[in-house]
C-alpha cells in the first residue's frame, strides 16, 4: 500500500458529539494526502438528533444514519458507502496523531491487516483518579492483543476494503474485534502490529465507568466463547484464575512508566484487585444465565 491509495476513515458514533468534534479535528491534521482521504461517520441515531450531529460534523466528513444499534453496525453502515481502497477504523472518542493514516497504510505493505498503538489519555497525569491510573497501565494494550492474543481492536484498525468485503462486517453482542480478527485469519490473512499508527483514547475516570465497560466486555466475551464446543467450561477455568492473575500483574503496576508516584501505583493496584474479583463474580452471573440481562 502507498500514499496513492484512497483511504476511507470509518467512525462509529453514538451520543458523544464533543468527542466526535475532537476526533474530526485530529483527522483534519493528517499528513496523508487530502485528495486521497475521505471520512465517514456512521451515526447510531444519537439522541441529539441527526441534524445536530450534522452541525458537529460541519462538512468535515460524510454523515450516514445507521438505525441498527451498536458500534459494529455503525461501522458496517459507514463502510458500505466507502469509496476507498483502504478502510481505517477509529472510534469517535479517539484522537489520531498526524501520521496515523500514513503509518497505518504503510504497514499494510508488510501485513494483510493491522492494528496500531493506542495511548491512554488522562486529564492530568499528576493527579489521576484510581481508575485512570489503572487504565494507564492496562487499557488498550494493542501490542499484546495482536502479538499474543491474535486480534486487534476495531478502534485502530487498517485493512484493504477488498479484505473487509471478504471477511464480512462486524457482528453484534459478541466481542466484535476478536470475532472479526479470527474470521480474517481463518481466511489466511496475516495480522500485524503498526506501533507508529497512533491514536489516543480517554481513560475511564470512575469505578462506575470501568464497571460499565467490563460488564459489556464480559458479556460479549462470554457469548463468543460459549459458541465454541466446551466454551462454558473454559470460561469457568479462565474465570477462576482471575484473582491469581491480579497477583501476577502486580509487578507490571509497580514497574510501569505510565505512573509517576507511589500513591498512583497503590491506587492502580487497588482497582486491579477489586476489578479482578468483580469480574469473577460477574463471570459466575453469566454462567448462571445472566448474559441476556
Amino acid at each position: 500500500m502507498t500514499a496513492g491509495q484512497r483511504v476511507s476513515v470509518i467512525i462509529p458514533h453514538f451520543n458523544d458529539p464533543r468527542g466526535l468534534d475532537i476526533c474530526l479535528a485530529s483527522l483534519r491534521r493528517q499528513t496523508y494526502p487530502k485528495d486521497n482521504l475521505e471520512i465517514i461517520v456512521g451515526d447510531n441515531d444519537s439522541p441529539q438528533g441527526f441534524e445536530h450531529i450534522g452541525q458537529v460534523v460541519d462538512g468535515r466528513a460524510r454523515l450516514v444514519r445507521v438505525a441498527a444499534r451498536g458500534a459494529g453496525p455503525a461501522r458496517n453502515g459507514a463502510a458500505a458507502v466507502a469509496s476507498g481502497d483502504v478502510l481505517a477504523f477509529i472510534d469517535a472518542d479517539c484522537v489520531a496523531e498526524p501520521d496515523w493514516v500514513a503509518e497505518g497504510v504503510a504497514a499494510l505493505s508488510r501485513y494483510d491487516f493491522v492494528g496500531g498503538l493506542v495511548k491512554v489519555l488522562v486529564q492530568d497525569p499528576r493527579s489521576m483518579t484510581p481508575t485512570e491510573a489503572f487504565e494507564r497501565v492496562f487499557a488498550f494494550d494493542f501490542e499484546t492483543y495482536i502479538n499474543k492474543k491474535g486480534f486487534t481492536g476495531s478502534g485502530n484498525l487498517f485493512c484493504p476494503r477488498s479484505l473487509f468485503e471478504r471477511v464480512g462486517g462486524f457482528r453484534t453482542a459478541v466481542s466484535e474485534d476478536v470475532d472479526w480478527s479470527r474470521r480474517a485469519q481463518a481466511l489466511g490473512f496475516r495480522l500485524g502490529y503498526a506501533p507508529r499508527a497512533v491514536v489516543g483514547h480517554p481513560a475511564r475516570r470512575t469505578w462506575a465507568e470501568l464497571v460499565g465497560k467490563w460488564r459489556r466486555t464480559n458479556s460479549e466475551s462470554y457469548k463468543l466463547l460459549a459458541e465454541r464446543r466446551g466454551g462454558r467450561f473454559w470460561w469457568l477455568i479462565r474465570s477462576l484464575a482471575l484473582p491469581a492473575s491480579a497477583i501476577a500483574h502486580t509487578p507490571r503496576v509497580l514497574a510501569s512508566g505510565e505512573l509517576q508516584t507511589g500513591a498512583q501505583r497503590l491506587a492502580a493496584l487497588g482497582v486491579l484487585y477489586r476489578m479482578r474479583f468483580w469480574r469473577l463474580l460477574d463471570s459466575f452471573r453469566l454462567l448462571a444465565g445472566g448474559a441476556s440481562r
